[in-house]
Formats: C-alpha cells, sequence, structure tokens
C-alpha cells in the first residue's frame, strides 16, 4: 500500500524559506512523475513543480522553488525560497503509478494520472 506523508509546512514572514518533505512508503520509485502541488480554500489544485527525468515549474515559482528526490530515501522535497504572500496554500504531494518521462511530460499528465496523494501540509506566508 503506498502512503505519501508530507511535512515540513508553516507560518513565515515574506521574503523567508521552507522546506518540505514527502515520504513515499510501498512506492517504487523509478523516475516516475512525482509532483508538489497547493490549493487555496474554494479554488482547484494548482501545479507548482514536477519530477520525472526532469523537472519542470510554475512560472509564478521559477527561480525561487527547487524541487528535488531522494530515491533511496524514497523521498520528494520542495525548497522553497523567497516565499510571497501568494505563495499561502495548502501544499499536496503526489506520485503517479505508472506514468513516466521528462518535467515536460510530467506537467502534462492529468491530475487523475496521479494516482496517489499525500494529506498536505499548510504554508502561510504574512506580509
Amino acid at each position: 500500500q503506498v502512503q505519501l506523508v508530507e511535512s515540513g509546512g508553516g507560518s513565515v514572514q515574506a521574503g523567508g524559506s521552507l522546506t518540505l518533505s514527502c515520504v513515499a512508503t510501498g512506492y517504487t520509485d523509478n523516475d516516475h512523475c512525482m509532483g508538489w502541488f497547493r490549493q487555496e480554500p474554494g479554488k482547484q489544485h494548482e501545479r507548482v513543480a514536477v519530477s520525472g527525468s526532469s523537472t519542470y515549474y510554475a512560472d509564478t515559482v521559477k527561480g525561487r522553488f527547487t524541487i528535488s528526490r531522494d530515491s533511496a530515501k524514497k523521498t520528494l522535497y520542495l525548497q522553497m525560497n523567497n516565499l510571497k504572500p501568494e505563495d499561502t496554500a495548502m501544499y499536496y504531494c503526489a506520485a503517479a503509478r505508472t506514468a513516466r518521462g521528462s518535467g515536460g511530460y510530467c506537467w502534462g499528465l492529468r491530475l487523475a494520472d496521479y494516482t496517489y496523494w499525500g494529506q498536505g501540509t499548510q504554508v502561510t506566508v504574512s506580509s
């Protein structure tokens, strides 16, 4: 049984940094598509960053956020620097069961293609 557990969220002031972690137990990571998504209340999930054989970022976070993965530890990370109030959201880790490919390919997947989802971790950035 695959389980994704996120951690690392919290409250920071604008300009601060946070690192999110997602441990994927029971998951076989062979460069399958994994990613970070975020959701504000009342809005749909927004793609933040994904990782396959390469990475891909939303324009709004490019240059500030870095996604990385440690396959040996089955952990996906999201390093977030220079945080802005508009980054405030619930952040979710997700993993595809079979999809593998470049970052661009992973970015284009439907949300439904990400089979496994974590419970989310809240990030709040104050101005």
